[in-house]
């Protein structure tokens, strides 16, 4: 008998007939012959509309009461697949995050978890039943509620997958796999057998929403599998695994693209040691994210510093910037939420040293220009205009051969 986790998107449970769809695949799992634990997210678009409508009550929502009000989405949903599953014939029992024992740090809105305590799901899968977890939530180390974010649920998923030590943690979203680009953008784009911890780490970072970034972290870290399905069909997905699990490696997985994202550029600051620590610091301390940052050549003593954050923090960094520009004597600052990030990502470049000169190549031919660009061992990404993204991401997949007309022909090694 093995042990299956099964995590559930709010599409594939957004309405009672969706909710009894699931409940059938989650019986005929279990009447295979393993026990199930399932998480599922609120129906639909019900965090949003709860959020739109804390807004309406409240300029600025308290975070631990806007994190109550949140949780209510999936206490409805559990309830709901719980019902479906007993009409079917099969016992289940739904647990909130609280109960399902997924301890969490303080913070509100973006909470760690810090311990699984699966004592009452373990005893409720010994005793045959399908334990059935709100996704999304869990109970701080001070007892008070807590939401872990967007895509939280895919880490509540994996988490309680790593805790079990399941055989595998199934994904089930409106898409059937990781492709090798946006498909609602590239026709041609190719469903991936399988992609690596690492890859599928810097596909998530850079822009791609199949998995949460903090999902694929936890699963790296306990080895947990994942495969990534479609809640709409029975057909293989795509593999989530350690690379050298892999069956075979495609020198590049995908190119992914995030319009999220603003640069900032800090103009004429002074080119001192530890400016670059005192400008980052606060930014830091404010709760905001950096990625890509490039410092320019320096010029009379000064220089421009650019970098990138998410676009819905720019709002709350602007004030720490304007003090920032002031405390190191620089010049000023400039905002430009108008860009785009555009990574190509593939295990396979270390060895290939030709990919990043192809996609420099496919952006210069179709004379999109390439404002910062930033590197690890498996990815290259560059920042364009927000209108530049989606001819981008076709032109350097195009010129990648990465679409399934070409990988057909050429196998995934290109020959």
């Amino acid at each position: 008998m093995g042990t299956i986790v099964q995590k559930y998107g709010g599409t594939s449970v957004a309405g009672p007939a969706e909710i009894r769809r699931v409940a059938e695949r989650i019986v005929r799992t279990a009447e295979a012959g393993n026990n199930v634990c399932v998480v599922v997210s609120a129906m639909g678009d019900t965090t949003d509309r709860l959020i739109a409508l804390a807004r309406e009550v409240s300029f600025d929502p308290h975070p631990r009461e806007q994190d109550m009000l949140l949780t209510s989405g999936e206490r409805i949903s559990i309830a709901l697949v719980s019902m479906a599953i007993i009409d079917l014939g099969r016992e289940a029992v739904s647990f909130t995050g609280s109960q399902a024992g997924i301890v969490t740090d303080t913070r509100h809105g973006k909470a760690k978890i810090v311990e699984i305590r699966i004592g009452r799901v373990r005893q409720a899968l010994a005793d045959g039943k399908i334990a059935i977890v709100a996704g999304f939530q869990g109970v701080s180390t001070s007892r008070d509620v807590t939401t872990l974010g967007r895509g939280g649920s895919d880490t509540t998923a994996v988490a309680l997958a790593g805790a079990l030590k399941a055989d595998v943690c199934e994904i089930y979203t409106d898409v059937d796999g990781v492709y090798s680009a946006d498909p609602r953008i590239v026709g041609g784009a190719r469903k991936l057998a399988e992609v690596s911890f690492e890859e599928m780490l810097e596909l998530a970072a850079s822009g791609a929403r199949v998995l949460a970034l903090r999902s694929v972290e936890y699963a790296r870290n306990h080895g947990v599998k994942i495969h990534v399905r479609s809640s709409f069909n029975d057909s293989d997905g795509t593999w989530v695994v350690r690379e050298e699990d892999m069956l075979e490696q495609a020198i590049i997985s995908g190119v992914a693209h995030d319009t999220g994202e603003a640069k900032v550029t800090m103009r004429a600051v002074p080119d001192q040691p530890g400016v670059a620590g005192r400008m980052f610091r606060p930014l830091a301390d404010a709760g905001i994210n950096i990625d890509t940052i490039v410092q320019n050549v320096s010029a009379e003593g000064h220089t421009d510093i650019s970098f990138t954050l998410p676009k819905a923090d720019l709002a709350r960094a602007e004030p720490v910037l304007a003090r920032l520009a002031a405390e190191v004597d620089a010049e000023g600052y400039v905002c430009d939420p108008e860009i785009a990030k555009i990574s190509v990502v593939g295990a396979g470049m270390r060895s290939n040293p030709g990919v990043a000169a192809d996609i420099f190549e496919a952006l210069a031919d179709a004379e999109i220009n390439i404002e910062i660009i930033s590197t690890s061992p498996i990815r290259v990404s560059c920042v364009v205009r927000a209108s530049e993204a989606t001819r981008a991401v076709r032109v350097v997949h195009e010129r990648l051969k990465l679409g399934d007309s070409f990988y057909e022909a050429e196998g995934p090694d290109g020959g």
